[in-house]
């Protein structure tokens, strides 16, 4: 029997297809929203013909926001540079995040225009929380023009509600034009499961199973047991007769018969037809062919 390689190979391709398509994710990414507010730093704007502007809105620390025309963002977006190492840390908080929740905070970076060159610039990121360990990034060399990389990650597990996120630049003390800057800061959750609902206490269950309340339970289950499905007093007569409920209905519907036959001072159409006069007044030298619908479509009038 001859070999046919011809045959052999797309078997082999699409059995490699398969296993692909087959393997198990190797984990389920945070995909429901969260909020990091003012996370282009479009606020406020820097004044025009300045490269450095002032705080960033919504943000905490040393915030030192930079123009658009300085950044050089694909997307023109405002960013901030990093705070000096001798200054507070720059930080954010991502909102509609519980406890529990694990959390991705995605972002671009770059090294900035200045003239330097040599490596790229090395900063951290970390989340409130003593079980979240600290992410270290580096930005793209520096020569002397903007080089965003795009779509940096840090993952963590967020240990209050609206957990704060850090950046921090631990390089030693640099013209400020050299500091790294971040921008398009955004994140995605998967929020913690939902809390469980603690089942209802059995009164005959555990050791005081045998008490009175064991007896009333007991008693007025057998007595529903043994009414007719279809006997509507005598399931009355052990379930009650929902009097609260009843009284609720009926002060609802005396409310809606009240509000519904209230007098009025005017008859509500001649108030209409005033209405219809200014309408007829915008749209009384329409011809035919100026709209697709005729204007008496439109609405009541």
């Amino acid at each position: 029997m001859t070999n046919r390689p011809h045959t052999v190979l797309p078997l082999l391709l699409l059995g490699l297809v398969l296993a692909l398509v087959l393997a198990p994710a190797a984990g389920a990414a945070d995909t429901d929203p969260a909020v990091v507010v003012n996370g282009t730093l479009s606020a406020p704007a820097v004044p025009a013909g300045q490269d450095w502007g002032g705080r960033a809105d919504d943000w905490g620390g040393a915030t030192l926001l930079v123009s658009a025309d300085r950044a050089g963002h694909p997307q023109g977006y405002q960013a901030v540079a990093l705070a000096a190492p001798a200054a507070a840390p720059i930080t954010t908080r991502v909102r509609g995040v519980r406890a529990g929740a694990t959390v991705t905070v995605e972002w671009d970076d770059n090294p900035d225009s200045c003239v330097s060159s040599g490596g790229g610039r090395p900063y951290t990121v970390s989340a409130s929380g003593s079980g979240n360990s600290t992410g270290s990034y580096t930005t793209n060399v520096a020569s002397g023009k903007a080089s965003w990389a795009l779509g940096r990650s840090y993952s963590f597990t967020a240990a209050e509600d609206a957990p704060t996120v850090t950046f921090s630049y631990g390089t030693p003390a640099v013209n400020p034009s050299c500091r790294p800057m971040i921008t398009n800061i955004r994140a995605a959750q998967t929020p913690p499961p939902a809390p469980a609902t603690p089942p209802k206490a059995d009164p005959c269950a555990g050791p005081d199973g045998g008490g009175p309340a064991c007896a009333t339970t007991s008693a007025n289950q057998q007595a529903i047991d043994n009414c007719p499905a279809t006997s509507r007093d005598c399931l009355a007569g052990v379930a009650g007769q929902g009097t609260q409920e009843n009284a609720g209905i009926s002060q609802q519907t005396q409310t809606l018969d009240a509000f519904t036959h209230t007098p009025r001072d005017q008859d509500p159409n001649a108030a209409l037809a005033g209405l219809c006069a200014v309408s007829g007044a915008h749209t009384g030298n329409l011809e035919p062919g100026d709209t697709v619908l005729a204007p008496g479509t439109w609405w009541y009038c």
